[in-house]
Formats: C-alpha cells, structure tokens, sequence
C-alpha cells in the first residue's frame, strides 16, 4: 500500500513525464493519437520538466501498482516546438521505484520528449524583472494572496500556486513566511487538489478558544475548492487544519461545508465577530457577497447579502473581505468591506474597490451607498486581503500586483507575479465622506539603507539628478515633497540611458495626479498595458510623494496612503534618473530622499 503523503507526492511527479527514449531510467512509449506513457526508474532528485507556455495543456494520470492514484486529472503545457523553462519534480523519495505517468495530449515529435532532464540540483534562471523587495514564488505562477494570518512572531502568506507552469493553472496554495513583512522565506506547497477540485482562494484563522474541537491555537484554513466538468464548474468551500502552524494542514473528512448551485461562489474570508461570539464567512457569489455565521467553523448559517445596487459591478466580485477600522483624528471605529472586481476597473481589467458602512455580526451597511470607492488607482493592484491575528490592533494587507488583462503574458519565464508591499489601513474624513487610507507597512521605513539626501530643489528649468548608486540595483524608495507655487502643472519622470521612461504628472489646477508608462520600457506583449492611469488627489499646499521602485514595479502613496497607485513597468536597465520640467512657473521639490532597501 502506497500511503496518502507518498500519493500526494506522486501526484505531483504526474506532471513530470514526457520523456527521452535513450535514456533507461526515463522510457517512453508512444502510442498514437498523442498518448504516451512515461516509465521512470532514476535515484536522481529532480525531474527537470521543459514547460512551453503557449503550448496546450496535456493531461497527465499517475499510476502505481496498475491503481490510479486520484480520480483528479493534472495539467501541464509541455514543451512541442521549444522549451521556454523548466519545473522541477522531486523524486528523492521514489529512489529506485517505478512509476508510470501516463501523458496524454502530447504528440510523439515534441520537443519536450529529448528535452527532458534528470539532475541533483535545480538552477533557477536569472530572471532581470525579479523583485528585490516584494514577494515572488521561487519559480511557477502566482496570483491571489490567500490565508494569511500572524502567529508567534511570524507572518504566514499563502497565495494562488501553479508549480508546474508560469501561466494559471493546477491551482494549489502555497507558502511563505516572513518575520519582517519585506523578506520571506519559500515554505512550499501546503495544501495541494484532491478528488473535490483545486485549491482557488480563501483565508485562515487562529482558533485561540478551540471552537472547532481541534485544540486552542489551530489554524485553520478555508478555501474553495474548483472542479471543472463537461457538465460545468462546480465551486464549493472547504477547510483544513494544520496543528504545527500552517506548516502542513489536514482536511477535514466532511468537506465540503457549504456548497451551492451559483457558477461563481468562491473566496470564503472566515474572522471572529467578538459582540455575538461567532465566526463570520464572507464568500463572493456572482456580483453579490454573501455572509454566513458559525460557532464551531464546521456548520455554516447564511445571514444576509450585499451588493445589489452598490458600487461597480463591470464584472465578477471576487476576494472579499471585512474589517473594523479606527478613524483618523477620533476614537471611532467603522466596518470596512474590500471588494476585488474582474473586469471592471476604472482603467481597465481588475482593481479592488471598497465600502465604509456599518455591520452587526450578521448584516453589512454602506453609509455611501451613492459612491464608488477605489483601494488603488494603478493597473497592477487585485485581490487585496488582510492578516488575522495581527497584534496592537494592526490591519495589514496586501494585494496581487497585476492584471488579468495580461498577467499571463508579462515578460518574465520562470515565475510570473508578484504581491505589493504590505500596507497599514485605517481611514480618515473627507468632504463628509470616510475614505480608506492605505500607508504603506511601518517594516518599511526599518528596511532603509543607504540614504541620500537633498533638502530641497528649485525648478526655474529642466532639472535631472542622477539616482545612483542607491538605484544601480533597481530597487529604492524615493521620498519627496512638491510646493507647486505658480505652477499649473508639475511634470517629472523615472529614466534611464536607454530611453525608457515613466512620466508623472501632478495638475494642481485639477487636483490629480497621473502616471505614464506607455514609453516605460518592454510593453508590446499586451496592447491593454501600455496606458496612463490618474487619481484624484487632495488640496494641501504641498504634495508629499513616496515612491516605492523595484526592478518590474511603482508604487505611488500620497499623502501617507490617501491616495495610492500601483504599476508594473519592464524597464530593459534599472531607472536611475530623475527629470522635473516646469510650465514657465518656478516651484520646489523639498527633502528629496532616496533609500536602499535592505
């Protein structure tokens, strides 16, 4: 007998097979019509699987014992005309074992057959548009943040993994840990798919007072769980529990716990509602969200709905969630709805847009029901969720740093996306109004290194200043403050001696800022990525900027996060130049800043 950990693994060398004929550990056997079956005997410790990213999806079963493994079929895009990168399969445990994989929908000429590699070690390529500060997966696709929560000085991020490609697909969750929220540690795949589907997005908890049963401090995670069908999709939620810290989880032998007939019902957001000493689900359905109570985490009571009439609805509501947040400037405190919508953003694709109101444990209230509010103004900003258990009554978030317009398509091979740096909310009042402030995380001033100072700049005409060495990596923050005086208009940008350059434009006259990356660097592998996206931004006299620039990313926060915008840019070198143009109108650029991070 072959025990459920062995067959997880197995499951995951399935993908791993399509194979080169002279080589007697790794035979393959073509048997027309594109099915292959692929006979492995090796003691090395990777398989190395060549990946083509606009190839078609085989499909892949794993055999042991002439049993099936799983009823739960496995994808992967390998390589037919060439190889654009490799995935790894770590066989150290099946020393000597004979496994057979059995490779449908791969024809016998491809490439992949020859290409196929053994190897004790596993290079990754050096990818240029890697991040140096921001979260990435070591290698395969990455999209939604999921399940995060802190434990015992440790930040736990999961997020949307395909291990066996760098396009969507095969979703599992993976895992990272930080203790610094800036640098952080790969922890692996933690929870792979089964017989019910794969693992789309959702959330954990810490049960400190044991209500599920599992013991006090369990983590506990809920996700949706998607299967697709020639009958259609099906999408119901499940959980599971891990008793050493979300390192490994086990499911709950009853899953699912809630299911339903609606095509999209997805993203369970699970936190604890103290006053009526219940839990709380938050579950996007179609264009509504959907809210459920429960007192032990396993029995699911539906409550009330949300959404109908409220804000945009260009697309499908997706990632939600629920927080209390203090007021800036009072000791008020009001309720927080974060709702993630694809398409539908205000420039294009996905964005997350958000609601202030009220709730009561069971019901949610928008007290601006006329309004419609946007967490970012930049392209690249999606699927944005919090931490539980955060201590000092911190509410930390974090969201996807692209779009699905072309997520799939940017210029990286081995890994594709990253997440934006963690960011502190809370809100503050406006014109009547309660805005959602989004500031970037405190760990971010302790990451400074390096700094260069220049106390103040004034801008009778063009005026450059080189940004090196605290750039030469391209990974910096630049801090800085604008007294527009006379001016109308207040131009600057990022560049390098190549010519690529991302323009920003603040308009005292319309109170809006606006960044330009249509001449930012490589663009042409999407016709909806090169654009100008803008914001609104306040009245005060002087516009202070900080902004967060790493290898493929910018990140813009006014005035301490009221206003926020976040882009992807694919210079082809590092931005290391800095221009400011004038209208005729002389004005200054005060406590120009620019730190290293460390």
């Amino acid at each position: 007998m072959i025990n459920m950990k062995t067959a997880t693994l197995c499951l995951s060398l399935v993908f791993s097979m399509g194979i080169s004929g002279g080589n007697a550990a790794i035979r393959v056997k073509n048997l027309g019509n594109e099915n292959n079956f692929v006979y492995i005997n090796t003691d090395k410790r990777y398989l190395l699987i060549p990946v083509e990213d606009s190839a078609p999806e085989g499909e892949i079963d794993f055999v042991y014992n002439n049993a099936k493994l799983s009823d739960y079929t496995q994808k992967i895009r390998m390589s037919r005309g060439k190889t654009d990168y490799y995935v790894p399969l770590d066989l150290s445990k099946f020393a000597k074992d004979s496994v057979i994989m059995i490779v449908r929908g791969v024809p016998s000429n491809s490439i992949c057959w020859s290409d196929i590699k053994e190897s004790d070690n596993f290079i990754l390529d050096t990818e240029k548009f890697r991040p140096l500060y921001h979260h990435t997966p070591t290698y395969g696709w990455m999209n939604d943040p999921n399940g995060m929560f802190y434990k015992d000085g440790v930040y736990h991020l999961y997020f949307q993994y395909n291990p066996y490609g760098s396009v969507w697909g095969n979703m599992h969750w993976s895992h990272s840990t930080s203790t610094d929220l800036v640098n952080w540690k790969d922890e692996g795949v933690a929870i792979a798919p089964d017989a019910i589907g794969t693992i789309f997005s959702g959330s954990c908890v810490v049960d400190k007072n044991n209500t599920s049963g599992y013991g006090e401090g369990t983590v506990i995670a809920f996700y949706t769980s998607a299967k697709q069908t020639p009958w259609g999709d099906c999408q119901t939620q499940s959980m599971a529990y891990s008793l050493d810290n979300g390192k490994t989880f086990i499911k709950y032998e009853n899953n699912p716990i809630l299911t339903s007939s609606e095509k999209d019902f997805r993203d369970p957001k699970v936190f604890w509602y103290a006053p009526k000493e219940h839990w709380v689900m938050m579950l996007a359905v179609g264009q509504h969200m959907e809210i459920y109570s429960s007192k032990n985490l396993k029995d699911w009571k539906k409550e009330s709905n949300f959404g109908e009439g409220q804000g945009c609805h260009g697309g499908v509501w997706e990632c939600p969630d629920l927080v209390e947040l203090p007021v800036e400037g009072t000791k008020d405190k009001k309720w927080v709805l974060i709702c993630n919508i694809n398409p539908g953003g205000p420039f294009g694709g996905s964005a997350t847009q958000y609601f202030v109101g009220d709730f009561d444990g069971t019901t949610f209230t928008n007290n601006y029901p006329e309004e419609t509010k946007w967490m970012d103004y930049g392209k690249d900003h999606y699927a944005t969720v919090t931490w539980n258990n955060v201590p000092d009554g911190r509410c930390i978030a974090i969201g996807w740093m692209s779009n699905w317009q072309y997520a799939n398509n940017v210029p990286t091979k081995q890994y594709r996306s990253a997440n934006t740096i963690a960011r502190d909310l809370s809100l503050y009042k406006k014109d009547e109004s309660l805005f959602l402030k989004s500031e970037p995380c405190k760990e971010m001033v302790s990451a400074r290194k390096d700094v260069r100072k220049i106390k103040s700049l004034n801008v009778a005409k063009t005026e450059t200043i080189s940004l090196s060495p605290q750039s030469d990596n391209g990974a910096y923050e630049m801090e800085l403050s604008i007294n527009p005086g006379k001016s109308k208009e207040v131009t600057f940008s990022l560049s390098n001696s190549n010519g690529d350059k991302v323009l920003m434009t603040y308009n005292v006259v319309s109170k809006t800022f606006v960044m330009d990356r249509t001449k930012s660097g490589e663009v042409s592998f999407s016709n909806d990525f090169a654009a100008k996206t803008e914001m609104p931004v306040g009245k005060s006299k002087e516009l202070k900027l900080r902004l967060f620039v790493d290898k493929s990313s910018i990140e813009a926060f006014i005035d301490n996060g009221k206003y926020v915008m976040t882009n992807c840019v694919y210079p082809s070198v590092p931005y290391d130049i800095v221009t400011f143009e004038n209208d005729g109108n002389r004005y200054k650029v005060n406590n120009i800043n620019i730190y290293q991070i460390k």
